[in-house]
């Protein structure tokens, strides 16, 4: 006898929308969403859909109607709540575009709940696209099954970063030129925590001195080897979930 199939299926096409979801409450989706639900999946009326909203969870919606250029979807149950997130910022300096896309998936795909850009003085970039980020870290989430997504904040200068950054919270600061071992530190100081990783040029010797004399920052070496921002930023990252965020 033939095994049931898993309801939702695995294949289903998973979706974050900007709508509240509830029970039998129906969403409308347009423009680029519903080109690749109805063009590039190829959903049809009784299909299932897994929406997300960053709000209320995960829940399996039926495609109830179609349009050639819009569908709606309406929510049958929830799956899953909307996950608890550990309290981690990524700080990170701004890259090439390229590279900065990749640590948006990964920093995504690992739990942070925020991602903070820095301008520092060896940027090679000097802005970033906020709706092309957003996208990013939308479509990570989707493809990893992630039921919360990281706040994007805007691009901040280096030296607002530290003006306002909070008492509570601890900045681990991943400096080339050494300190502790990333690992006994992130053990050693549980609780609301940050990670700074620097430009593809790293930190001039001012910005260094002014990070390091913030009461909150706290200087960690990641190894022997120097490491690509984007690298950094996503080891470091791991290495926290690891030792003092939900991984354990």
């Amino acid at each position: 006898m033939p095994a049931t199939p898993a309801w939702p299926p695995r294949s289903a096409p998973r979706l974050f929308v900007p709508d509240t979801l509830s029970q039998e409450a129906p969403v409308s989706i347009a423009e680029a969403q519903a080109h690749y639900l109805l063009r590039v999946m190829r959903v049809g009326v009784g299909d299932t859909v897994i929406l997300c909203d960053d709000q209320t969870g995960e829940w399996a919606a039926q495609v109830t109607d179609t349009g050639k250029k819009a569908l709606v979807l309406t929510p049958q149950h929830r799956l899953r709540e909307r996950e608890a997130v550990p309290d981690f910022w990524l700080c990170a300096a701004l890259l090439k575009k390229d590279r900065f896309d990749l640590l948006l998936e990964k920093g995504t795909e690992l739990g942070a709940a925020r991602i903070v850009p820095v301008l520092a003085r060896r940027c090679v970039a000097d802005r970033l696209n906020p709706d092309r980020a957003r996208a990013h870290i939308v479509e990570a989430a989707e493809q990893c099954a992630r039921t919360a997504l990281p706040d994007l904040t805007p691009v901040t200068k280096l030296d607002s970063l530290l003006r306002d950054w909070p008492a509570n919270r601890r900045l681990f600061f991943a400096d080339e030129a050494g300190g502790e071992p990333a690992r006994a530190s992130f053990a050693g100081e549980p609780g609301p925590a940050a990670l700074l990783t620097g430009p593809e040029g790293g930190w001039d010797d001012a910005e260094r001195a002014l990070i390091r004399a913030h009461p909150q920052a706290r200087p960690i070496t990641l190894g022997p080897r120097i490491l690509r921002g984007e690298t950094a930023a996503i080891a470091a990252t791991a290495l926290w979930m690891g030792v003092a965020g939900d991984w354990s």
